[in-house]
Parts: structure tokens; sequence; C-alpha cells
């Protein structure tokens, strides 16, 4: 326990003040309180933040299935676990915690049934849909490890990630369907087989829709083949340090990671902040999280934090455009939505559309809302705060990582009565302890400072390695700042300690709340027999946050000038290339033809010059003069210009 007082009777400020100080002792009674285990761990936790080492909740043995359905279904078989919100409104499925549990059992014997066991890796591309969270859990089940792609990632994409964590199945859909448009998913799966997967052995296809043309003989219809199987599906029991899912994420350099989340750590982390963020302590509550599942967002509040705490989450398909901007808030009316977590991106554009969209519906069933994915600006807060959520929901502006397995830095949970701050995260969770570093890797200490974000002190939800390359995972997060988890990102604290995160300090850009490594799109548009050579920076976006700005250089011979249709016939031939192989997100909004890139005379490319451009602030480009050859930022400037106009 903690210590000798009984942790309710503890106020935020003490109970937070505990987590970090004694982490062991906090975070063992938070997992005993939480978790179903088959056999109660001894240790807490074995951690080395030099090394990249961590170990949580060790010698106990659990399986998150039973965690998230099973024990639910014990206790109320009829309370509802999953609301599908599809594309179409009005067309809701409701599934039980009973139906769940048949559907998450039947699922497992058919893998097993297939040849798919303990250890093995399973790739999911589908829509957000019962079937699809089934197939999640299904994999915990059976001890597999599930690794979802995103379903608007192309054949590429999806090639890479599969051979990179050598899976040996795939769950897919024949379609998706969003805003009343179908996406051709098993077309898109066969594209990637075609690039050659000789790990994939089995193929398993949900009918979202009655087109079938792209099916292959041999597939397996997910839906139709379940029915033979039983409802009983014994859990496999699984250590607490076992894999749970693999989830890729871009870096600043090289190929996107695959983090590696354990079993005991990350349902420990998913399931309290969920709690404690957006105050779900009556899980009579709808969750309504409309991120997708391809995401973290959706893995940990969508899935796994939701289903933990025994609650009611929604699953929504569609956009928030379709069939009109009132669509979220529709939603909400219709079906008592009490939390509502989405993106920035989507609320600037709401924004656009008006307040009427908003007025229209009954918002009286929410109590919290939340944002994710990038700092959300002072308009956009005003807006959800004041107009959406009528100046009496708590709005949770959330930060966090892929990374982080869950929330960590939110406004909430506080003291009681404790303000929140528009358009700052604020506080730290409890169990994180973030601090700002200098250049020289000292702590600045005291409030009004900026610098680097950093996590000092380990917590259960963070990942575990980069599969395949736990020297790389130790090379991108504890080697800048050895003894610290490197975020990646700079952060300001204010004069009252409150935390507001100031963007990347890396090559990452942040497009429609997906991380996007420059260095990926880069090697894309390199490919091009044309391209010389490129780079690519963000830029500040009113709806997305950052839009993707490209500099492309061409192969040409001295004096050689290409007409204006030439340049505009490569230019989208890159664009396709990039939608083609990494997805519609990425696809560059500018591309800029030109002859040459700032570089020092050592031949390190000035990216700051290129995002001040990108940005329209020609003025404070600063001293260019060092540059090789000083003369090529004049011509990029207005080549810009140009494309502005």
């Amino acid at each position: 326990m903690l210590g000798s007082r009984d942790p309710a009777t503890l106020s935020h400020e003490e109970l937070y003040k505990f987590s970090i100080e004694k982490p062991q002792e906090f975070w063992k009674h938070i997992a005993n309180s939480e978790v179903e285990w088959a056999q109660p761990f001894q240790q807490t936790m074995d951690c080395d933040m030099i090394e990249a080492k961590f170990q949580w909740f060790l010698g106990g043995t659990l399986n998150a299935s039973v965690n998230c359905v099973d024990r639910h279904a014990r206790a109320n078989p009829n309370k509802v676990a999953l609301i599908w919100e599809k594309d179409e409104p009005g067309q809701e499925v409701r599934v039980t915690y009973q139906e769940l549990q048949d559907m998450t059992s039947q699922i497992g014997n058919l893998l097993l049934d297939q040849g798919i066991k303990k250890g093995d890796i399973v790739a999911i591309y589908m829509p957000v849909s019962p079937l699809a969270v089934a197939s999640m859990l299904a994999c915990s089940r059976i001890g597999a490890i599930h690794s979802v792609i995103f379903a608007g990632f192309s054949s590429k994409a999806i090639a890479s990630r599969v051979q990179d964590m050598q899976a040996t199945a795939i769950i897919t859909a024949n379609e998706s369907v969003r805003g009343g448009k179908t996406v051709p998913l098993r077309k898109t799966v066969q594209d990637a087989l075609n690039e050659g997967l000789p790990s994939i052995k089995k193929v398993f296809v949900m009918k979202r829709t009655e087109n079938l043309e792209d099916l292959a003989p041999t597939d397996i219809i997910l839906d139709d083949a379940i029915k033979s199987f039983s409802t009983h599906c014994p859990a496999e029991i699984m250590n607490a340090e076992d894999p749970l899912f693999i989830l890729y994420t871009s870096g600043s350099t090289g190929k996107p990671k695959g983090l590696s989340h354990s079993t005991a750590g990350y349902l420990t982390y998913a399931g309290f902040t969920q709690k404690q963020a957006f105050s779900y302590f009556d899980n009579n509550d709808v969750f309504g999280c409309v991120a997708d599942i391809g995401w973290i967002t959706g893995h940990t509040y969508v899935v796994y934090g939701t289903l933990m705490n025994g609650g009611t989450s929604v699953l929504f398909e569609s956009s928030p455009t379709y069939p009109d901007p009132g669509r979220y808030w529709e939603t909400v009316e219709r079906l008592k939505i009490n939390q509502f977590y989405g993106s920035p991106t989507a609320i600037r554009l709401l924004i656009k559309y008006g307040d009427e969209w908003v007025k229209k519906y009954d918002r009286s069933s929410l109590k919290t809302l939340g944002s994710v994915g990038e700092p959300l600006n002072h308009e956009a807060w005003h807006w959800f705060h004041d107009l959406v959520g009528e100046g009496r929901c708590d709005l949770v502006d959330s930060w966090w990582q892929t990374e982080t397995g869950g929330i960590a830095i939110a406004p909430r949970p506080s003291a009681q009565g404790a303000s929140i701050v528009p358009a700052k995260p604020m506080r730290p969770m409890f169990g994180m302890n973030p601090v700002l570093l200098d250049d020289k890797a000292n702590e600045l200490m005291g409030n009004d400072q900026s610098g680097a974000l950093c996590l000092k002190t380990p917590w259960p939800g963070m990942a575990r390695t980069v599969v395949g390359d736990h020297e790389r995972f130790k090379q991108a997060y504890f080697t800048t700042y050895p003894g610290y988890y490197f975020t990646g990102d700079g952060a300001y604290r204010d004069k009252d300690g409150y935390y507001q995160i100031t963007g990347r300090m890396d090559d990452v850009i942040n497009v429609t709340g997906h991380r996007l490594g420059t260095a990926e799109v880069e090697d894309v548009l390199t490919d091009h027999p044309m391209v010389a050579e490129a780079a690519v920076v963000g830029f500040p976006h009113e709806i997305k946050g950052e839009g993707v700005y490209a500099y492309v250089i061409l192969k040409l011979v001295d004096g050689e000038k290409l007409t204006e249709a030439q340049n505009s016939k490569i230019i989208n031939e890159l664009r396709q290339s990039v939608k083609k192989n990494i997805s519609g997100f990425a696809v560059p909004e500018k591309l800029q033809i030109c002859s040459g890139l700032p570089k020092t005379r050592s031949g390190k490319i000035m990216r700051r010059i290129l995002r001040k451009v990108a940005a329209n602030l020609p003025e404070e480009l600063g001293d260019v003069s060092t540059l090789a050859d000083p003369s090529v930022v004049d011509e990029i400037v207005a080549n810009h210009i140009k494309l502005k106009l």
C-alpha cells in the first residue's frame, strides 16, 4: 500500500509526489487494483534508463483479452462494450461484452486452426469495426502479437512493415467505407503481397461490403469462417513482459520503427490513464474516441484502456464532415456520448463551417472533451470548449506519444477545483516526471524555462524496444540525454509550472496528427529517375497543423531547362509516388523544383532556411553569406513566391 495511508485520502499533490518518488510502491498498488492476474507479480520494476532495458511486474502472468473482455462478461454479460458508428449515420451496431467474448474466442480458434501460434505476429489492415477489435483481442487471447497497420497506408508501406516484423498472417477487409466512398483494402494487400512477402502464410478477409471481386481463392472469409468455431477459446497465460503488440511510428531517419509494447505494463497504464485523464469513473458512460485503431490513440483509448475499465467504447468509422459538418455532434446526441476525444485537425476543419452545425444538436450528455495529436491553438480551444462543451466540460488537451503508451501530460487529473489553462497540456500524469534539459544535458530548474522535453522516471506503459533492433531504440530515445527518455519535442514550462509543447526538435513533422519522418518522404522523392536530391520540411497549415513542403533538384545537364509542362508532369509523378509508397497524408502540398539547396561548405543542408521560406518568413533567414552558394536562397525565395501566387 501507499505507506500507512489509504491512497484515497491523499491530495493530488501528495499522490503525484509519491508516484514519482516511490514508483515501485505506487505502480504496485495500481497494478494490483486494476489488473486481473493469473499469477501475482513478485517484483514491480527493474529498469535501466542508460541501457534502455525495462521490466515491470516480474513474475506476474495474465491475459489481455481476459482483462478487457472476460472479467466484464462474467460480471455484466449484457453490458454494451462497443458501439460501431458505421459510415452512414443511424446504422450503429451495439456489441455486448458477452458477444465480444464469443467473437474474440471464435477468431482465436480460427487462428489456431490455421496454424497461428503463441509468439507469431499477425498484421491487421482493417477498417474501424467490431471484427477489427475482436481480431486484436483474439491475437492476445492465443498469445500472438498483433500489428495494426493504418488502413490508409499504401501497399509499399504495408510491405515494408510486414517484411520488417516478419508477420505470418494478415487480417484485412475486402473494402473500407468512409465518407460515402469505398476503398479497396484487399486489392492493396495483394499489391503488397506481390512485392514478395514469403512470411505471410494466411490472408483473412472481413466482408465490409458485397464487392468480393478482389478476393483470392485461398482467402479465408473471416465473417463466414468463425461461425463454425466454438465460442470457448482457452486464454494463453502470458508473462508480464511478453509483447502485446507492435506499432510502427515514423522517425527522423531511416524506415519507420516497429515499437513493441508489453502486456502487463501497457494494460496497466492504458486503463489507469483512461480513468484519470477523462474522469471515467462511471463505466456506464459512453466513451467516444474518434481515432482510427491504426494509431496508438485508437489502441489505447478506443480498445484497451476503455475495455480494461469495463466501459462502452464508440468505434467511429466515418469522417467529421460526412454527410455534413454536423456528424460528430449528431453522433454525440444520438449515442449520448459522455467523453469525446478528437483531433485539433478535425476541430480546425469544423470551425470553418460555422457554429450552426454544432448548435443544431443536443450535447448535454457531454462531460469531458479531449484533444490529441498536436497542440491545440487558442481559437480551436475556445471554440471546442465554449461552443461544443458549452463552457461546462473539462477540455483535456493531452500530450503523449506512441512510445509512452498513454497520456503523459494533460490538465486532468488535478486537485479539486483546479483550473484549466487554454491550449496547454499543463500537468504531468501520475508517475510521469517531465524535465527540461539544455543543450549540455543540464536540467533547467524553476519556471519560465524552455528546453528539450525529457522524462526522468520510468513508467509501465513505455515501449520496450524497436523490433529486431534494440540498439536503434536505445540510440533514438536514451542516448541524446543519457539517463533520460528524450521525447524529441521541445517544451516551455511557464511561470506557473505548466507545460506547453513547442514542437519537434528533429526532422519529424505532424500532419493531421500523424507523425511523418521527412527522410521517409525524401527517400521516395529521390527514387524518381529525374530527381538528384530532395529536402522536405513542414510548414504551418491552418487545418492540418503542418503541411509537407518539398524542395527538389532535378538531374539536368548544364544549361538544360525543362518546359513548364515537363516540370508539372514530374511534380505530378512525385506526388503520386509518395501517395503510392506512403499514404495520401504524406503527399507534399507544396513542391518546388530548384537548382540547388542552401548548404554549408561541408555539404550540410541548412534546413532552418528551408523552414523559414516554407513558413513565409524570408525576412528571418538571417546571415546566409557563409553558405557554399548564397545565391540559391534568392532563387528558392523567388520560386516560393511564385508557388504562393
